[in-house]
């Protein structure tokens, strides 16, 4: 037989390991946090494309707000100029057009004039909220073992819920390729697909795609 000694130790253990439990499963643990940065979802550079590496590129950013655009430019410029290649962002030597039609003769006499070879635009494609429902999860704590017959079979377990709550997602998409600008030739190179999962700033989207797009134009040899 186990002497009680022994049976109040197990007694003593198992309530501190069921409080250690639920402390770390429920109050101590922080609640699951929402998926951050950005991922390149499709990446496709044109096979039969057969041309030198760009010296000027044009870096354009489609939007209708001007601090975003001239943001995103100046930074994408920056990143992926260097020795022998300069980038020129599009808030230099582009105007902010007054309409939504297209000057296709100004585009063309800018690039030509400012000796462009090469584009890099990008576009934002969507913008998608979703709110998701995320149950609460229970755990069982076991009670601890009396000393007597009755209590030991009466012992029950007890459920200790974390509690439910709403999540809300955001994903922004964006749009980039890569064209050439010579006066022959106006062929895509690249495109890229990403998402950025709930970034707290416009200036967040625009650090993580630039990192992202120049990492891949580097590692498919564009740039």
């Amino acid at each position: 037989m186990i002497a009680n000694s022994t049976i109040m130790k197990i007694a003593r253990t198992q309530t501190i390991v069921a409080a250690t439990l639920v402390c770390a499963l429920v109050f101590c643990a922080p609640p699951v946090s929402n998926a951050k940065g950005v991922k390149l979802l499709l990446s496709w550079k044109n096979p039969d494309y057969s041309g030198q590496k760009p010296h000027r590129v044009l870096v354009i950013g489609m939007s209708e707000n001007p601090e975003i655009r001239a943001d995103f430019e100046d930074d994408l410029s920056a990143a992926i100029a260097s020795d022998g290649l300069e980038a020129v962002p599009g808030n230099h030597i582009l105007f902010r057009p007054d309409s939504a039609e297209l000057d296709a003769d100004y585009l063309k006499a800018q690039i030509r004039d400012f000796k462009i070879d090469a584009v890099l635009v990008s576009r934002l494609v969507s913008i998608d909220k979703k709110t998701t429902y995320v149950p609460g999860h229970s755990f069982a704590v076991p009670y601890p073992y009396y000393r007597s017959f009755y209590g030991y079979y009466g012992a029950v377990y007890h459920q200790v819920y974390s509690p439910d709550y709403l999540r809300e997602d955001t994903t922004v998409r964006v749009e980039t390729n890569f064209y050439t600008a010579t006066s022959s030739n106006d062929e895509l190179i690249w495109t890229g697909t990403s998402d950025s999962f709930n970034p707290k700033s416009a200036k967040k989207v625009i650090d993580g795609l630039v990192k992202l797009i120049v990492k891949e134009l580097k590692k498919q040899n564009i740039l």
